[in-house]
């Protein structure tokens, strides 16, 4: 497509870098669904007659994940379903029973978008066309086109927003359902699902993937503002301005050999970020604050007594005796990082462990964490004791490593130092994490140790609760403990 004739602003620019990333991976996939719809090697695309009515041009999934697999040289049918995934993510075909762009291997029907709606033509449309989109879907059939929930939704929110400019956008929608009703119905029913697919991509379903916010793209963008397509119907933004003013002064270079080198690099940084929304975020933060809130003595105040704001030290007395209140217990299972933190936690992970005959992954994780704590003179001699007693032919405490970390550990050790370890030291973390500490949490020695509340009586003494609990009964004594 001719990207020249496809600017809202009826004037044709150069594009010096048709060649960016994204532009690349776009082309590439073009060229696929281009042969997928070849008349003669492509994917057969037909009507399908149902009850009462027919769904004209579509495809099933299973088609698409067959002729994957034949013309890409793909063997695992899982892979082309993923790469189908991707492609549909972009919006290039989509399901016509639902709004979640995947790629199923069954019978389910699939139809492939127009050229016009293609990500490579770089569409960026605001909320007046979605606006004008959900108002225009009020006025068709009710029965084929009735709004989502969540689309509903947000049309009553434009709405809101749009106060004093929906007069414009209801005529606008009104004249557009005018002329898709002067279309064949055949083909005004496979323009609907088309556009209606164009912004399942760019408003999607809540909780599905939004493709157009990758980093990528927006990089794009902010290099290359004459490309972007601020309206999909072709209206121009009231908010951007024509004058000479906003005018560009010059014409873009094209990048250097090194500019492309430097956003290479970037972008490669950019592929091992996580993206996570605020909300999330938000939430994430809100419920460890919820979790770990009683266990700060300035939100709650401890028990027996605060000792930040008083002379009474029983606090601490019992944060350090090694039968740990039932507190302290609970806190073991929130994660193994809490239980290796705290010394009676440990101790008692430690037994477990030797219940289970594999106590040396903890001692090997103990010895490099006290290995990072030695002297530097020290630190070559306890190196090597650490190998010879855990990973050397023949070790007295022999651990399970993969190839890769053994390897890794050997070729550190060759100028050994207070990180020589961190690989090996990371595996059998997670080893113990994801084994051992789950089973330690089901185990009748931490439930015994979560039910033992005379031990909290004890360690606190009897008079320290009288002092907190002055006329209280035995049995109150009992319930607090």
């Amino acid at each position: 497509m001719n990207q020249s004739s496809q600017d809202p602003s009826g004037v044709g620019t150069a594009d010096p870098d048709e060649e960016s990333p994204n532009m690349i991976v776009y082309r590439k996939i073009e060229e696929i669904v281009t042969s997928i719809q070849d008349e003669t090697e492509g994917v057969p695309i037909r009507t399908v007659k149902s009850f009462l009515t027919k769904i004209p041009s579509v495809v099933t999934g299973a088609d698409i994940v067959q002729w994957l697999m034949k013309n890409l040289a793909i063997e695992d049918p899982a892979e082309a379903m993923h790469i189908g995934s991707l492609i549909a993510a972009q919006g290039y075909f989509f399901p016509i029973s639902d709004h979640v762009l995947s790629l199923k291997d069954d019978g389910s029907f699939y139809r492939f978008q127009a050229p016009y709606f293609w990500p490579s033509n770089c569409w960026e449309p605001e909320n007046t066309d979605y606006a004008i989109y959900l108002c225009k879907r009020t006025m068709q059939n009710k029965t084929r086109l009735e709004l989502a929930d969540y689309e509903a939704e947000n049309l009553a929110r434009l709405q809101r927003a749009f106060t004093r400019k929906w007069e414009f956008i209801f005529m606008q929608a009104e004249a557009q359902v005018k002329i898709d009703r002067k279309k064949d119905r055949i083909e005004r029913k496979i323009l609907d699902s088309q556009e209606r697919a164009f912004w399942d991509v760019h408003r999607p379903v809540p909780g599905c993937v939004n493709t157009t916010e990758l980093d990528i793209r927006k990089c794009r963008r902010m290099r290359n503002p004459q490309r972007v397509k601020k309206s999909v119907y072709g209206l121009i933004d009231e908010g951007q301005s024509q004058s000479p003013v906003h005018t560009p002064s010059q014409i873009a270079r094209k990048g250097t050999k090194a500019d492309v080198e430097k956003e290479i690099v970037f972008l490669n940084s950019q592929l091992d970020r996580h993206c996570i929304k605020v909300s999330k975020v938000a939430e994430s933060l809100m419920s460890y604050t919820e979790q770990y809130q009683e266990y700060d003595p300035f939100v709650m105040s401890p028990e027996p007594s605060n000792p930040w704001t008083s002379d009474d030290l029983s606090f601490w007395d019992l944060e350090a005796s090694k039968d740990p209140s039932q507190q302290r217990v609970r806190k073991w299972g929130f994660s193994l990082d809490e239980a290796l933190k705290d010394p009676a936690g440990r101790d008692q992970f430690l037994k477990f462990l030797e219940s289970e005959f594999s106590s040396e992954n903890l001692q090997f994780w103990l010895a490099v964490q006290d290995l990072k704590r030695q002297p530097l003179e020290n630190v070559a001699e306890r190196a090597q004791e650490i190998w010879t007693e855990f990973l050397a032919e023949g070790a007295s405490s022999s651990i399970n490593l993969d190839s890769h970390s053994y390897e890794r550990t050997s070729a550190n050790l060759k100028d050994p130092g207070r990180y020589s370890y961190e690989d090996a030291q990371d595996h059998i973390y997670k080893l113990m994490k994801s084994d051992s500490y789950t089973r330690y949490l089901r185990s009748n020695a931490y439930q015994e140790l979560l039910m033992a509340w005379k031990k909290v009586c004890v360690s606190l003494g009897y008079a320290a609760l009288c002092w907190r609990f002055p006329g209280s009964a035995v049995s109150d004594l009992v319930n607090y403990c």
